[in-house]
């Protein structure tokens, strides 16, 4: 996985509050760089650690739009402030949200100002210079953290462990291998799930962590597709997937002062967002040494790729396109930053969209949903509740979308909703029904 999933300052540090909760702390290595950006032109921008030191760098490659970064960071700035300062909860418990508001109404109204909008547009208020805009376009691929990122010791399956470590020591209980086919429904309500042996499962609660486009396509298959589910479907699209190369190389292939995390768009800003155009790449043992044997690194490679160039092949076919796809890859990543990387390669491991798909239950292998057209904020997209009494969806396709940070969100505000529906946190039915027909209402708008 990409080692941008990491640990961050202040209450967007949801990784580490849900370790917290479960009882769990991990040692962490700070990265002294975000992400090292190599773009046309030979635009070489790296994302330091502080905040300042970004800024100067950025200033320094686009003089003449000193003004306008100053502005478009400041106001970045304006908007994460207001979301720091909050107590992350449900937007769709009005309990919650009246009180955050009374307590703190200038940084509500802020987050209201500017959630409807997109990053975009708020950079072409006070940027003029197209290869600065295309930057901060190519910047929002990239998950940004407030006061650096820091790498879990011992590689970032641990947060994984020590989570489900946790849970089982506060009383859950996980199931492995329990590949769920249906959401069961009791008249209209849904009241458990059925597995692929044919075993069910009952509950008060039914948190889907699927897709969107899986829950209601596969797990609900035999249901009407809800009005709110083919809205979403109208108006967003699922995103491509990826090509992934996991590999172990000599560790003399890299400079000396390699930077952890690197975006590679070589020739053409039109590339940014086409399948295969742009290379993101990680190497968590110029953090962490300790992944890999001594003299060795590893490298995670991937770029975006749309599992309809993957079907209709034969296994030797299917085989052949991966080498030839990863070799290309590699090939530019000599070409551009590590002469002599694909003599260094001691292990290779390739996956398509299509292992995506097997191996992580993702329809077409997608990371989430993207606009279909213009982006119109993340007020547009879906929540955690559902039109199915009983059921929540959580997870990328869910608000606050893609992402790392996003996603833990997604995951913080389900809890907070359903701890609320079940009687654990305080509620107002009148209030609730109010502010979920006026959220379906204003997606309606999207």
């Amino acid at each position: 996985m990409n080692t941008l999933i990491n640990f961050i300052q202040g209450n967007l540090n949801l990784i580490t509050k849900a370790l917290e909760a479960v009882g769990h702390k991990m040692e962490v290595i700070p990265d002294p760089s975000t992400v090292h950006f190599h773009l046309p032109g030979d635009l070489s921008v790296l994302v330091h650690r502080e905040y300042d030191d970004f800024i100067r760098e950025l200033i320094s490659k686009f003089p003449h739009e000193e003004e306008g970064i100053l502005k478009f960071y400041g106001t970045c700035w304006k908007i994460f402030n207001s979301l720091n300062s909050l107590e992350l909860k449900s937007l769709e418990e009005p309990l919650y949200l009246f009180g955050q508001f009374f307590q703190k109404p200038l940084e509500c109204l802020t987050l209201a100002y500017y959630l409807p909008q997109n990053a975009g547009d708020i950079a072409r208020k006070f940027i003029k210079d197209q290869k600065l805009l295309s930057f901060i376009d190519a910047e929002v691929l990239c998950d940004r953290h407030f006061g650096g990122i820091n790498y879990p010791v011992g590689g970032v399956g641990g947060i994984a462990t020590s989570l489900a470590d946790g849970l089982v020591h506060k009383g859950s209980e996980i199931r492995y291998k329990a590949n769920v086919t249906n959401v069961i429904l009791k008249n209209g309500k849904a009241v458990g799930v059925r597995l692929s042996n044919g075993k069910e499962f009952f509950a008060k609660t039914v948190i889907s962590n699927a897709t969107r486009w899986d829950t209601f396509g596969k797990l609900l298959k035999d249901k009407e597709l809800p009005e709110e589910e083919k809205n979403f479907q109208k108006n967003y699209v699922k995103a491509p997937s990826f090509l992934s190369i996991h590999m172990g190389v000599k560790a003399s292939v890299l400079p000396a002062g390699t930077d952890c995390h690197h975006f590679v768009l070589e020739d053409d800003w039109n590339n940014l967002e086409k399948p295969y155009g742009s290379i993101f790449l990680s190497i968590p043992t110029v953090l962490d040494p300790s992944l890999a044997p001594e003299g060795h690194h590893i490298l995670h490679i991937f770029t975006t790729a749309g599992i309809e160039d993957w079907e209709g092949l034969s296994r030797k076919e299917y085989e052949q396109k991966k080498e030839v796809v990863a070799n290309e890859i590699i090939r530019r990543l000599e070409n551009k930053l590590f002469p002599g990387l694909k003599d260094s390669i001691v292990l290779k491991e390739v996956g398509s969209p299509k292992t995506h798909r097997r191996f992580l239950a993702r329809n077409d292998g997608t990371y989430g949903p993207m606009p279909r057209g213009k982006p119109k904020g993340l007020l547009a997209m879906p929540f955690n509740t559902t039109s199915i009494d009983g059921l929540y969806c959580v997870g990328d396709s869910c608000f606050p979308g893609q992402g790392v940070i996003a996603v833990a969100f997604s995951g913080i505000m389900c809890a907070h909703r359903v701890a609320a529906d079940i009687g654990i946190e305080q509620r107002s039915s009148a209030l609730d029904a109010g502010l979920l027909g006026l959220l379906r209402w204003l997606r309606t708008l999207a």
